[in-house]
């Protein structure tokens, strides 16, 4: 029952900020133009490492999901430099994170947060920037003539109010729905089963708890909002706050795949550079907060007795959010893994799809290839990592489409 009691305070705790985060989330993809990033992100030099930085700290984005967004941003125009710097911020908070972060781990670790992804993607970003060849070219012409090419659809008020309800509390819970349920069942596991002196050593030594943890944490993947709750279950258990924080940078900032896909669409120098800056701006920042901050900013004390706190001593409109919230991952969960395909007899292709890994992955595969001259329709099943094309399209063109969102596609055998 306490496995239970835990789960239900974390996910009370978190549920209003993060369906406030959704909002603010959709408000943001509904309202702010396709165009805008690319845009902003075009030049070179530290202004638009800056500009990177700044847009990519508020956008809901995982790390998979912010990878086919950065790469088209880079065959659009966007510069390496501006690139990594993007890719380095996003994944590490969100306007949801954030926000989720303060109901849980307090203020002080809301604002030191968003400041550690902006300085660890400038550096990042100044790093590639500088070890970035003069003769680059950066995207394709006709890459870049595509992207702007594609015309703004005018939609009213009330329609984008609806797109932004859609992605908030549809998409983007979707999105991040199966890592936030996993880094609170976790939480939850780590809170009940690991003794309270079990991480004592490690917590008197808070550089070999990092070390430790970056080592666990930049292969595995876990979303900005999922790690949440694992800092703080850690915490409680003895690990410092710096080393908390090395896991909110490090575990939703870098993972091999990741790595392995800015290695091949941007040089295993960029890769390296954008690893090393998530790495020691982690470090960095974690021994800041141990030993230069007070420590009475990072108390999570009070939160034992909550965590084992009765479901009734729970306010009212928590358990209504965290209701919502629930209702909402069921729902996202039926509608990604239930979801039809399309059954045509005739005019049908399917392609195997690698590299998805959340909705986002799936919206950018099933766009790249609508816009291929032949498509009628196209069926992306995330489940499946497949597509059922239906129309009379070239299969290098769609190939190539995929190839150019990120991912890669093959006919079966």
């Amino acid at each position: 029952m306490q496995i239970i009691h835990s789960l239900i305070y974390m996910l009370c705790e978190m549920a209003p900020y993060i369906l406030l985060g959704f909002l603010i989330a959709g408000l943001l993809h509904a309202f702010v133009p396709d165009d805008t990033f690319a845009r902003h992100l075009s030049g070179r030099g530290w202004k638009s490492v800056v500009k990177a930085a700044a847009i990519g700290v508020p956008l809901p984005l995982c790390s998979c999901g912010v990878l086919p967004t950065a790469i088209a941003l880079r065959r659009g125009g966007a510069s390496k430099a501006s690139s990594t710097s993007f890719l380095i911020a996003t994944p590490q908070t969100g306007v949801d994170s954030i926000a989720a972060t303060a109901s849980l781990l307090g203020p002080a670790f809301a604002v030191i947060r968003p400041i550690a992804a902006l300085v660890t993607s400038f550096f990042g970003g100044i790093g590639v920037g500088m070890a970035e060849r003069s003769d680059s070219a950066g995207a394709s012409s006709t890459q870049a003539c595509q992207l702007q090419a594609e015309a703004p659809v005018s939609r009213s008020f009330a329609r984008k109010c609806v797109d932004a309800l859609r992605y908030g509390f549809i998409d983007l819970t979707g999105s991040i729905g199966g890592w936030l349920v996993a880094g609170l069942v976790i939480a939850a596991l780590i809170t009940v089963f690991v003794p309270a002196d079990a991480l004592a050593v490690l917590g008197d030594r808070p550089l070999l708890a990092m070390v430790v943890v970056l080592i666990v944490a930049v292969p595995m993947y876990v979303c900005a909002t999922g790690s949440i709750p694992i800092a703080l279950s850690l915490m409680l258990k003895g690990l410092s706050p710096g080393t908390a924080l090395v896991l909110l940078m490090a575990g939703p900032a870098a993972n091999f795949a990741s790595f392995a896909l800015i290695s091949r669409e941007m040089g295993r120098r960029t890769a390296l550079i954008y690893l090393g800056s998530i790495v020691v701006g982690a470090m960095a920042f974690g021994l800041a907060i141990d030993y230069l901050m007070p420590a009475s900013w990072f108390d999570v004390s009070s939160k034992i007795a909550s965590a084992s706190c009765h479901p009734a001593e729970i306010g009212l409109f928590p358990m209504i959010c965290a209701g919502i919230l629930v209702a909402l991952l069921i729902f996202t969960f039926i509608r990604n893994h239930f979801h039809k395909s399309i059954t045509t007899a005739d005019m049908t292709q399917t392609y195997i799809i690698s590299g998805m890994n959340c909705p986002h992955c799936q919206a950018s595969v099933t766009k790249a290839i609508a816009s291929v001259a032949g498509v009628d329709k196209v069926d992306v099943s995330l489940a499946g990592k497949s597509a059922v094309v239906e129309g009379s399209p070239s299969a290098d063109d769609v190939i190539a489409a995929v190839r150019a969102a990120g991912f890669d596609a093959t006919l079966p055998a």
